[in-house]
């Protein structure tokens, strides 16, 4: 009798929807005010980071490989010690100068591919380790001198569905521009319907960031709240309410707090590559999905994940080929003074 009580309070969470046409929509222009995107992403700016940088997928660093990545213009590398521990350090050989990034790791110790010399992740003759930090979907290095802040002993981690209780999925892609590009992109939801119909339709901005004195701390004062229905497939759709907010300076959180998957969110980090004075500048964009649902099937989803993670990242990727245009667009205007920022 349980069962069949609960099937007859199920809901689907699509809706059909037609919506306008693309040319039919509301111009949002007006909307989306220059000043208030520019002093959002100001305020964004100013918090700090504690020279933490998101390197990539938590899984992306596997037992027995080294990981690679240029942050800032420096190279680093990643690896796991015998117990799963997170192991960085600088990404150079400290004898000749080898890429450790094609080394290899042997019983939790990275050993150069050149002639041998192992490193076990404690400082060795000028070779000195980074602080890392894995939260379980993404790895994180803290560097001091490309941050130029006051260090912190963690990153800002923005806060996640329960631990085992979503499925995450980490996309990465890299643009020609500077964080701020990707950060300024994320802070002009206007933009979804227009620029993704594919993805969005009825997109309403429903309420605009307060602000608040020097960036510091409420940040989630200074949140876009948005009404907006996800495109599934045709005219099937699934509307939610979504709150975006910049918790530190390279960082974006949508956060669904209404409607289906309600505590999901999508954190996309916008990792320089390139030094600060680089002419042309790549920021690697790495965007975590942590999708969450309170429904009973749920639990089939998260048996499911490894399927689904391509799916997931997919849909990312359709986005952000779009928006890492919006992102060069605007960087290419910015660098040769025909935009302000």
């Amino acid at each position: 009798m349980a069962d069949r009580a609960d099937k007859a309070g199920w809901t689907s969470p699509l809706r059909r929807r037609r919506g306008p046409g693309w040319a039919e929509q509301t111009p949002t222009w007006r909307a989306a005010r220059p000043a208030l995107i520019a002093d959002t992403l100001k305020r964004a700016s100013a918090r700090p980071s504690g020279n933490w940088f998101v390197v990539g997928a938590s899984r992306a660093v596997r037992p027995g490989r080294p990981y690679g990545r240029t942050v800032g213009g420096v190279e680093v590398v990643l690896w796991r010690s015998e117990s799963g521990d997170l192991r960085a350090g600088p990404g150079a050989c400290p004898h000749l100068g080898a890429p450790l990034r094609e080394s290899r790791v042997v019983c939790g110790t990275l050993v150069c591919h050149w002639h041998g010399l192992a490193l076990d992740g404690a400082a060795f003759a000028g070779w000195q380790p980074y602080p890392v930090h894995d939260d379980g979907v993404l790895v994180w290095v803290r560097l001091d001198a490309v941050g130029g802040e006051e260090p912190s002993e963690r990153p800002v981690v923005p806060a996640r569905p329960a631990p085992g209780s979503g499925v995450d999925a980490v996309f990465t892609a890299v643009g020609r521009c500077e964080p701020q590009d990707v950060v300024a992109n994320r802070l002009d939801p206007w933009h979804g319907s227009w620029f993704h119909p594919y993805s969005f339709v009825d997109l309403t901005v429903v309420g605009e960031p307060r602000g608040g004195e020097g960036g510091e701390g409420g940040d989630e004062d200074d949140a876009f709240v948005v009404d907006v229905s996800f495109r599934v497939a045709g005219r099937l759709v699934v509307p939610v309410r979504a709150e975006f907010t910049a918790p530190e300076p390279r960082t974006v959180l949508m956060r669904i707090t209404d409607g289906e998957g309600a505590t999901s969110v999508v954190e996309t980090h916008a990792t320089p590559l390139t030094a600060a004075d680089a002419d042309r500048p790549r920021t690697a964009v790495i965007e975590a999905v942590v999708a969450a649902s309170d429904r009973r099937g749920f639990a089939l989803a998260r048996a499911a994940a490894p399927v689904l993670r391509p799916l997931m990242r997919g849909t990312a990727g359709r986005l952000w080929r779009d928006d890492l245009a919006y992102a060069e667009r605007r960087w290419e205007l910015r660098s040769t003074g025909r935009f302000p920022g």
